[in-house]
């Protein structure tokens, strides 16, 4: 993230590094390459949270109560 801010502060004082539609181009690239990666993974986050609840869950019903978030 801090990388891109710096990208766009030299941008802002020099010259831009791409066009206006170079810009657009690139930003619909990267939204659906992240929209291709988040449903690819979905059905992994979905698991790993389910694992976890019901860990949580089972750790409640032994009375240790260890982890607090």
């Amino acid at each position: 993230m801090t990388f891109l801010v710096l990208i766009q502060g030299y941008a802002v004082l020099r010259e831009p590094l791409v066009s206006l539609t170079e810009g657009a181009v690139v930003a619909v690239v990267v939204g659906v390459g992240t929209g291709i990666g988040a449903y690819a993974l979905e059905h992994r986050v979905a698991t790993w949270a389910a694992r976890r609840a019901l860990a949580k869950e089972r750790r409640g019903a032994d009375g240790d109560e260890r982890e607090k978030t």
